[in-house]
């Protein structure tokens, strides 16, 4: 049966959903708490898809340099959304893509984080010299629990369950070939055919246990590994992966491992890769928002850290894009970044 968790006063400085949620603390990466039985997980301070979709109509309204584009619709008629500042097009291009999988949620909430960032005006001219494309929340039948099939042995409490998989259990960074599924075609269909992207960074959560020389990560990075992605891309994709290590890894409350990923092209970092040309990073945050396993689970308080992590991704890479210096960046520190591992069960 579906487990009843005992709900935590949390308090902190970043507020998500109109919940206070802890900032990121020295050394969070390896002392965020899993979930134990006696630890939140409450879906229900994360954003529903319509709480995102007012979000991002209410952020058009006040940035001048935002646009927002529906591209398609879900299994279950939900609108997906794109979110374009482009004032060049002859600019280079980066895409983030988050929420492929409806479970991992805090990469969504920190790139609408980002987009308010946007339009604060604190990166004043950045984005004359880059162009930058957000697709939040790619699943978002997943990330409503409103599916064709059980979540009941499902960890999380709150007003929904979260899952991997589209209405139809089917997973979405499985579908990049054969783009069977509404949410996969309107990607391909609708951004990155019809854009001319440089980079893209693909954002997914992993399990709770993995670590890095004896330390559990905050996340993992990867480039593509199928060998029918050109070599450009593939040093291009890695330049990537060397302004994210750089940002985040210096970072007391962050550590990055190499991920174990596979080279199958229906994975978005391999596929677009090479169908598109497309420099891509995987980043696989730590934790999750909702699983069966309840080992995959990330205890509410890291929420801070994941949000700050992903904000501060998406603002390096823009930053390194814009004045050039990402194609400076050193990539030798791929040849000695340790394959995470996962740590043996106490």
């Amino acid at each position: 049966m579906k487990k009843k968790l005992v709900t935590l006063t949390i308090t902190g400085a970043l507020v998500l959903g109109g919940t206070s949620i802890v900032s990121p603390t020295i050394n969070a990466a390896g002392n965020g708490p899993n979930y134990g039985g006696n630890e939140t997980v409450n879906t229900s301070i994360l954003r529903t898809h319509d709480e995102m979709v007012n979000f991002l109509e209410k952020q058009e309204a006040k940035q001048n340099d935002m646009e927002l584009e529906i591209i398609g619709q879900t299994v279950k008629g939900r609108d997906l959304h794109l979110v374009k500042y482009m004032k060049n097009p002859e600019n280079p291009t980066i895409l983030f893509l988050t929420q492929q999988h409806g479970n991992e949620a805090l990469t969504t909430e920190g790139s609408l984080e980002f987009i308010k960032h946007l339009g604060t005006g604190k990166t004043k001219g950045v984005l004359d010299n880059v162009n930058v494309l957000i697709v939040p929340m790619l699943n978002a039948d997943g990330a409503m629990g409103d599916v064709d099939f059980s979540l009941e042995d499902y960890t999380a409490s709150g007003d929904r369950n979260m899952t991997r998989y589209n209405a139809l259990e089917v997973d979405l960074n499985r579908d990049h070939i054969d783009r069977i599924q509404p949410e996969t075609k309107a990607l391909h269909d609708n951004v990155l055919g019809a854009y001319d992207i440089d980079y893209m960074i693909d954002l997914h959560h992993q399990g709770t246990q993995s670590e890095r020389d004896g330390d559990l990560v905050s996340g993992s990075i990867l480039y593509p590994t199928t060998e029918n992605v050109d070599p450009e891309v593939a040093y291009k994709s890695k330049q990537l992966g060397a302004v994210v290590f750089d940002e985040i890894d210096s970072k007391g409350w962050g550590h990055l491992g190499k991920y174990n990923g596979g080279s199958a092209e229906t994975i978005s970092r391999n596929g677009i890769a090479v169908e598109y040309g497309i420099s891509t990073l995987l980043f696989e945050m730590r934790g999750m928002s909702d699983h069966f396993y309840e080992s995959y689970v990330l205890g509410q308080k890291s929420n801070g850290y994941l949000i700050k992590q992903t904000v501060n991704t998406l603002d390096a890479t823009v930053s390194a894009i814009a004045d050039g210096s990402i194609e400076s960046k050193d990539v030798s520190f791929w040849d000695t970044l340790s394959f995470q591992t996962t740590r043996p069960s106490e």
